[in-house]
């Protein structure tokens, strides 16, 4: 059973969440002050974060930059603004995905889904991918460049993964949202890939400014360049 940290200060929300998740089969845990999520963070272990931005006494991007130094698991925002500044500082700071209120159900559920199903496969694989001196061990959930650790949240290891899976090929933006978020790619848009392509080019590209390894092919989308 999955175990979901959820930190949510509005009470009807958290009931319908809870039931909901319940009925999933998920064992969620409820915080509802940024103090409470950090001390149940600090004492459990869990497969998933729903972070509301919101809270009497901060905000969850302060628990996501916490996590993030320890851990790479999924974390999802639950925001009442749409503003991209939010958006983007969101995912910059590691997030994973978000959504913003009022949402549908049935909308959430299929993106925790997704976010807990690609965490799995990617976690289970049992092979390794080297190319441009970047090597990766799923099993382990691990990556390396020139054999020092890449401190990478699940979004940007997933997308790694998948760049290094198709060497030299074009991936359309599509493609590649399809491939990341189950086929939910509709409610990601172009805005939030760019953003995990030049945090993923700052971390492994010796040059983000003048990329080498993952090439931005114009009117087509993008490519992990393999010479040699």
């Amino acid at each position: 059973m999955s175990r979901i940290l959820l930190l949510e200060d509005d009470l009807s929300l958290i009931d319908g969440l809870t039931y909901s998740l319940k009925k999933q089969g998920y064992d969620t845990v409820v915080a509802r002050t940024v103090k409470e999520a950090g001390e149940l963070w600090s004492r459990g272990q869990y497969d998933l974060l729903i972070l509301d931005l919101s809270l009497p006494d901060g905000s969850g991007f302060e628990i996501c930059q916490r996590v993030r130094r320890t851990s790479r698991v999924p974390v999802l925002f639950l925001t009442a603004s749409d503003e991209e500044v939010n958006i983007v500082k969101g995912l910059d700071m590691g997030g994973d995905d978000y959504i913003t209120k009022p949402f549908k159900l049935g909308v959430l559920l299929s993106r925790i889904n997704a976010l807990l199903r690609r965490a799995g496969h990617f976690g289970d694989a049992g092979f390794q991918l080297e190319s441009n001196g970047i090597r990766v061990l799923p099993l382990q959930g691990q990556a390396y460049k020139n054999e020092a650790v890449l401190e990478l949240t699940a979004g940007e290891y997933r997308l790694l993964c998948l760049f290094m899976q198709n060497p030299n090929l074009v991936l359309s933006k599509e493609k590649i949202l399809d491939k990341l978020w189950d086929g939910e790619g509709n409610y990601v848009d172009d805005n939030t890939l760019a953003v995990y392509i030049r945090r993923l080019r700052t971390k492994i590209e010796d040059d983000p400014g003048d990329p080498r390894m993952i090439l931005t092919v114009r009117g087509m989308g993008y490519k992990w360049n393999v010479s040699g």
